[in-house]
């Protein structure tokens, strides 16, 4: 992957089954060889809990929830885990290939620009120990597993899942950035302990710094440049035929 470019999709904000229609677009045709490595990062409007592939289990109370005035949608992910409520998250993706065929390798290989990156911006991570309650928990923050991203206290700031077609590798993640501990107490049942950013920046500001840190961040890890390409109205055609897919959709 060296001296190779990677397409940067500017930062999107719009629904959970839209998002995830995005990255399964843009891993179906980065295996068919039609699009370049991808990088972008998205927020969730409205707030959203997202659900692994194969999770069937989660409180019915999920499908009545709100937060500020509007209904928490409920989505499945085209990837594996379990749930993760994105609100004040960050969600990175990256879809590439050529990373072998070990699945922990591949995590590991990817996650190296969230390790290098958040070093920069003065915060050291370290990949989590899965619990024994690791299958039980629907929560995808209740737990670390080797896939995530921990601080030195043992605080979860990244959770990671992936989908493999082939050589190709879509994987995504939440960066929990500025939580509501109410509205996760709410979802879980479980007290949620903020991780403590290093950085004095709030809401958009964050964001774009995170954006911009890992963004060089992946540069270096990956040994490629980025070009900014947002997607066109006929990609956009594409990805809104494919949200109609009752996949995404609970």
């Amino acid at each position: 992957m060296a001296n190779s470019v990677w397409r940067l999709i500017p930062l999107l904000s719009v629904s959970g089954s839209v998002q995830m229609a995005i990255d399964q677009w843009l891993l179906e045709q980065h295996l068919a060889g039609k699009l370049p490595p991808t990088l972008r990062f998205y927020t969730w409007q409205p707030t959203a809990i997202s659900l692994g592939y194969h999770q069937r289990r989660w409180p019915e109370f999920w499908q009545q929830l709100s937060w500020r005035g509007m209904p928490v949608d409920l989505v499945r992910r085209p990837s594996g885990g379990r749930a993760v409520l994105h609100q004040g998250d960050l969600t990175y993706a990256v879809v590439a290939s050529g990373f072998g065929s070990s699945r922990m390798k591949a995590y590991q290989t990817i996650c190296e620009f969230l390790i290098e990156g958040w070093r920069a911006m003065g915060l050291d991570l370290h990949y989590g120990e899965a619990g024994r309650g690791y299958i039980h928990n629907p929560n995808c923050f209740g737990t670390a597993t080797g896939a995530d991203l921990v601080t030195a206290d043992g605080c979860k700031l990244i959770g990671s899942a992936q989908l493999r077609r082939g050589d190709a590798i879509l994987q995504h993640g939440s960066m929990r950035l500025q939580p509501d501990v109410k509205l996760f107490s709410q979802v879980f049942g479980e007290q949620l302990i903020p991780v403590q950013l290093p950085l004095s920046e709030g809401g958009d500001d964050l964001i774009a710094t995170v954006i911009d840190v890992l963004s060089g961040a992946a540069c270096g890890c990956f040994g490629m440049e980025l070009e900014v390409q947002p997607l066109s109205d006929r990609e956009w055609q594409d990805i809104l035929e494919l949200t109609s897919n009752k996949l995404f959709h609970i």
